[in-house]
C-alpha cells in the first residue's frame, strides 16, 4: 500500500544521488557547499565493512573490495571484513552462545579497537522477513547501529548504507515488495544520518545474479562491485574482472587471514564460556596482526600496478 509513495521516494533520491556523484561528492551537510566536494575514501582511511552474507561471502570472494582498492590506487587503504552470515541490526548471529546484546557489544569492541574512519554497513534483507510490521523496529535499529558506531569509533565517522539486493525466488515478488519498504527506511536512514547509499536494491540489473534465489553468484559481486565503484566516483572499465582476478586473489587471502584474526575457529575455549581451559591461546591470535598487514601491502602494490 505504500509503494506509490516509495516510487517517487526512490526516484527522487536516485536522482539526488546521480547528481552528486556526477561532481564527485561523498556526502553533502547541510552546512557544506557543494563546491567542496569530498571522495567516498581517501588516503589512510581505515574501513569496515559490517553486515550480514552479502558481506560474510564478500570476503571470501573479494569483489567488492578489489573494486574499491582499485578506484582508489593513490590511497592507502586499510580494509577489514566484518561480515556474519544470517546477521542482523541487533547482532543475532554474534551472540554465539551468549545473547545477541553481548555479541552487539562485542562487534562494538571490535570496531573500537580498529578505528575505522569509514564504515559501510549492509543490513535489511534478513529483517525483512519480519514484514510490515518489524519496519518500524529496524528502522530504529538502524538509526541506534549508527549512533553506536559513532559513538564506538568517532563522530566524524564516514558511515556508507547499503540496500540489500533482491530476491531472484518463485516468491520474489513478495519478497521484494517487502525487501523494498526496507530498502527505503536504510535511504531515509542515509538521509538523517548525512551517509552515503549505495543502493544495491534499485541499480543492480535485472537477471540472473544469484546462486539460490538469494546469495549472489560471483557475476552477482561483480555487478555490485562495480555500483560500489561507481558510488565512489571512481567508475571502473568493462574488461575489470578479468583484469583483477590476480588481485581479487590477494584480496581474498588477506580476509582469510583476517577472519581468523578475528573469528578463530576455537574462538569458545580462547574467548568466551569456556577460555578457562584454553585462555592461555589467546595470547597467539595478535601474531596473524602482522600477517594480514603484509597481506595487505601486497594488495596495495597490486592494485596501483592494476589501475
Amino acid at each position: 500500500m505504500e509503494k506509490p509513495r516509495h516510487q517517487r521516494c526512490r526516484r527522487s533520491l536516485i536522482l539526488g544521488i546521480v547528481a552528486a556523484w556526477a561532481s564527485g561528492v561523498a556526502a553533502v551537510h547541510a552546512d557544506q557547499p557543494a563546491a567542496s566536494p569530498q571522495p567516498l575514501l581517501r588516503d589512510g582511511d581505515r574501513v569496515v565493512l559490517l553486515g550480514d552474507t552479502f558481506i560474510e561471502r564478500e570476503g571470501e570472494r573479494g569483489f567488492v573490495e578489489t573494486a574499491l582498492v582499485t578506484a582508489h590506487p593513490e590511497a592507502a587503504l586499510t580494509i577489514r571484513n566484518l561480515g556474519w552470515s544470517g546477521d542482523t541490526v541487533w547482532a543475532e548471529s554474534r551472540g554465539v552462545f551468549d545473547p545477541p546484546a553481548k555479541g552487539y557489544l562485542r562487534m562494538l569492541d571490535l570496531l573500537r579497537e580498529l578505528a575505522p574512519t569509514v564504515v559501510f554497513i549492509a543490513y535489511g534483507r534478513n529483517e525483512s522477513f519480519r514484514g510490515e510490521a518489524g519496519l518500524a523496529d529496524f528502522r530504529t535499529q538502524l538509526v541506534n547501529l549508527c549512533n553506536d558506531i559513532r559513538r564506538a569509533t568517532a563522530a566524524e565517522t564516514r558511515l556508507v548504507l547499503v540496500t540489500p539486493a533482491r530476491f531472484e525466488t518463485a516468491a520474489a515478488e513478495h519478497r521484494n515488495a517487502l525487501l523494498a519498504a526496507y530498502a527505503e527506511a536504510i535511504r531515509d536512514v542515509a538521509r538523517e544520518k548525512q551517509a552515503v547509499v549505495v543502493d544495491l536494491f534499485a541499480d543492480l540489473p535485472p537477471g540472473t545474479l544469484t546462486e539460490n534465489g538469494t546469495h549472489l553468484s560471483d557475476a552477482g559481486y561483480a555487478q555490485a562491485a562495480a555500483i560500489f565503484a561507481a558510488a565512489a566516483g571512481r567508475p571502473l572499465p568493462d574488461d575489470f574482472s578479468a583484469r583483477s582476478a590476480d588481485l581479487r586473489r590477494l584480496v581474498v587471502e588477506k580476509n582469510r587471514l583476517f577472519f581468523h584474526r578475528w573469528r578463530p575457529a576455537n574462538e569458545t575455549y580462547i574467548f568466551l564460556f569456556r577460555k578457562h581451559e584454553q585462555g592461555n591461546n589467546a595470547a597467539e591470535i595478535p601474531r596473524f596482526d602482522p600477517l594480514v598487514e603484509q597481506a595487505e601491502t601486497r594488495v596495495r602494490t597490486a592494485a596501483k600496478d592494476l589501475r
